[in-house]
């Protein structure tokens, strides 16, 4: 079992892609592993016949723990192949399995809350009580969500305020037209974003070891809401891409995150976040921090205004543009002074692309 992130204590099997006895070559996948972040396709580290199968899809093992062997063609496996299957009840406690049994389910089933994802007698209870499709009660979420939770969690523990700037989007809009269906809204607002952290470069930054601490790449995360819940894939090096490029790299991102094929260094190493819910009709909205970045910026819809233009009402798209941040690294002033660069950069984008 790989690990696939720092914090990662276990992964679970969910899919093998060759059978026993099938021929594999070295790079190619062959299992599909899950973790708390990712869905991820493990490929073989060297070419020769799948040998025995240790794991079973659903399993949760260990890291580190042999799932499966690789034999050179006609080689036998050793007699005592080397695998540490799951603890008995898939990691429940005595308790647990007993009433697990009573109950007449399977303790592996059970989404543990216990310490190190152990199941406890409480877990087993709650399954057993689990309501019928449409009922009242608790909702079983995975290990997606429970992460989400955890991290918005420890993030909103952090001092949060709020800048918010309503936009002129008449070129915004016109710009994303001349480029054409495959640029969206959020594909410009990165691009831009990542041109004002250049310029900021005291919002590019992270709390980090009890102090602020800037960080020189750009990469700008992307929230993207799946079914499990919600997932911010990385786009690296914003800063240095097109708008084109941008576009690219976010149409993959968010296809991989929906079919649960991201990879870990998909959602590793981001240091700011954009978080667009204009497409749901949402004029303006307050994010969390993805900590443990500085800050996050909100993108409402664009929408047809009537504002005032040198004295007289005219209609004009509009958007509001809301940056959280984290008082501990970016201060009110800091933070207006990037959202003035970002608007004035939104409002007049042709000057960067001509």
């Amino acid at each position: 079992m790989p690990a696939l992130g720092v914090s990662q204590e276990t992964g679970r099997v969910l899919r093998w892609l060759k059978a026993a006895g099938d021929e594999v070559a070295s790079g190619e996948p062959i299992v599909e592993i899950e973790t708390d972040k990712v869905t991820v396709e493990m490929e073989a580290p060297a070419s020769g016949v799948l040998g025995p199968i240790k794991t079973d899809e659903g399993q949760d093992v260990p890291v580190g723990h042999v799932i499966g062997l690789i034999l050179a063609p006609g080689e036998s496996p050793p007699a005592e192949a080397p695998h540490a299957p799951s603890p008995a009840g898939g990691g429940a406690s005595p308790l647990a399995r007993r009433r697990a049994r009573e109950a007449g389910i399977d303790p592996r089933a059970v989404f543990g809350t216990g310490p190190g994802g152990a199941v406890t007698a409480a877990d087993v209870a709650a399954a057993t009580d689990a309501p019928e499709s449409g009922a009242g009660g608790a909702v079983e979420v995975g290990p997606v969500w429970r992460r989400m939770v955890e991290h918005v969690s420890a993030s909103w523990a952090a001092p949060h305020f709020f800048l918010t700037r309503d936009v002129d989007a008449e070129q915004l809009v016109a710009w994303r037209a001349s480029l054409g269906d495959d640029v969206t809204i959020t594909d410009l607002v990165v691009w831009l974003v990542a041109r004002a952290l250049e310029r900021h470069p005291e919002v590019n930054a992270r709390w980090e070891d009890g102090a602020p601490r800037r960080v020189a790449d750009v990469d700008v995360g992307i929230a993207v809401a799946i079914d499990d819940g919600l997932i911010v894939p990385v786009v690296h090096g914003a800063n240095r891409l097109e708008v084109r490029e941008v576009a690219e790299r976010r149409r993959d991102l968010v296809a991989r995150a929906r079919d649960g094929a991201l990879r870990p260094e998909d959602v590793q190493g981001g240091t700011f976040t954009v978080s667009n819910l204009g497409m749901f009709g949402v004029d303006a909205f307050t994010a969390i921090v993805n900590g443990p970045q500085a800050a996050i910026l909100a993108v409402g819809r664009v929408a047809d205004r009537v504002v005032a233009v040198e004295g007289r009402p005219a209609v004009r798209p509009r958007m509001h543009l809301t940056l959280s941040c984290d008082h501990r690294v970016v201060d009110g002033a800091r933070g207006a002074r990037f959202l003035a660069t970002l608007t004035e950069l939104a409002e007049e984008p042709l000057r960067l692309v001509t």
